[in-house]
């Protein structure tokens, strides 16, 4: 009773919030589109939508359905995906999801070096997630997740890239670089440009300044770690990287890097599905990201 269209119906209703958008992302006048949601209602016996004001509303079945509908259509486009790349001679299509800012700068050596090695398997970077990566990666929405948090599962594999430290780099002509390494008072009169990333999620606070009881004058939150850095370099605010990406700017620019009192170790993992430990590709990705970041 319930195909694929359905499916493919009620995501793009939602996503898309009214029926003449809807329409017109799936190819279809308003009036088809309304005659196939009323078909699909009475053969369920129980509406799915409701309307509010111009838009429309899910019901709790509507809502049942959105929720198989995220669950299978992600699968489904993964295995289309994986087929059409198996009748093209190629291995097939490894999904990347990161959760990590500084991150992007050494994925691209690793995806460089990967598709040289690997040439038969495609790669997807997916940055943008409807929930939180660990979702994304249990629905399938990706199949390697690169953060700096774990959550223990029983069907999630958890692989440690690196160990690393963070270090604060401020402008060589700024008042703190002289210091060989910074405390939480240090911070005070700072403006601390960060990555847009929830406050809760900044270890520089939650392991280090939120214990000492000790907030920076401002928190500049900057999406560009170019732009973070050219602000650092023109004393424009300070940032927290991780040890391996500073040593990398610090060759080029005018900063200064100072390490944090007592240490900030933070690792770098990779986290997949169990029953894909085993793939190859998967298996070459994992490898090769250890080696670049380790070598960084």
């Amino acid at each position: 009773m319930i195909t694929l269209k359905h499916l493919k119906i009620i995501q793009t209703l939602y996503e898309s919030g009214s029926l003449t958008n809807a329409a017109n992302v799936l190819c279809l006048s308003q009036s088809a589109l309304s005659h196939q949601i009323r078909y699909l209602e009475e053969k369920l016996g129980i509406a799915l939508w409701e309307r509010e004001g111009r838009g429309l509303r899910l019901t709790k079945a509507g809502e049942l359905l959105l929720q198989t509908a995220q669950q299978l259509l992600p699968i489904l486009s993964q295995t289309e995906k994986t087929l059409t790349a198996y009748a093209q001679g190629r291995q097939g299509v490894l999904r990347i999801g990161v959760e990590c800012y500084p991150c992007y700068k050494w994925l691209t050596k690793v995806i460089g070096v990967f598709l040289q090695k690997m040439p038969d398997v495609e790669v997807e970077i997916i940055n943008k997630f409807q929930f939180s990566g660990h979702e994304g990666l249990l629905n399938h929405h990706i199949d390697i997740l690169i953060t700096p948090d774990i959550e223990k599962q029983a069907d999630i594999h958890t692989e440690t890239l690196a160990q690393y430290n963070l270090v604060l780099l401020v402008a060589n002509q700024h008042p703190l670089a002289p210091k060989t390494t910074i405390t939480p008072k240090d911070f005070i009169n700072e403006t601390l440009l960060t990555f847009p990333v929830p406050l809760e999620r900044l270890d520089i606070l939650t392991q280090f300044l939120n214990p000492a009881h000790i907030k920076p004058k401002h928190i500049k939150k900057i999406e560009s770690i170019e732009l973070m850095l050219q602000m650092t370099a023109l004393e424009r605010g300070v940032c927290v990287l991780p040890e391996w990406l500073a040593d990398e700017f610090i060759e080029t620019m005018s900063l200064q890097k100072i390490y944090i009192k007592h240490g900030l170790e933070q690792k770098l993992f990779a986290i997949l599905r169990q029953q894909d430990k085993g793939i190859s590709y998967v298996q070459h990705f994992i490898s090769i990201s250890k080696e670049i970041v380790n070598t960084a």
